[in-house]
């Protein structure tokens, strides 16, 4: 289960996710990132993330080529995403 939160601060938006993103997630965060008006000013808080799937990983890749900010990302998420971006 993947719970989510959203603060805004001016132009600024943090989201705070926690639980589990798997998969059937991923569009739904899509979405909720896609109506934000710049994603240079977005930040994704992975502090509470305990689980992810390879799908999720590889959203949170393209997420960061697009410019969002990951912050608090797990050890083991972090050297996931880096792998999944030197793999063809």
């Amino acid at each position: 289960m993947l719970k989510i939160q959203r603060a805004a601060q001016g132009a600024f938006v943090l989201f705070i996710l926690s639980g589990r993103i798997q998969a059937a997630e991923v569009a739904e965060l899509q979405r909720l990132f896609d109506l934000e008006a710049n994603k240079q000013h977005l930040t994704v808080d992975l502090h509470e993330v305990k689980l992810v799937d390879r799908e999720a990983v590889r959203f949170l890749a393209r997420c960061e080529a697009e410019g969002i900010t990951l912050v608090h990302c797990p050890g083991y998420i972090r050297a996931w995403i880096e792998q999944e971006k030197v793999q063809p």
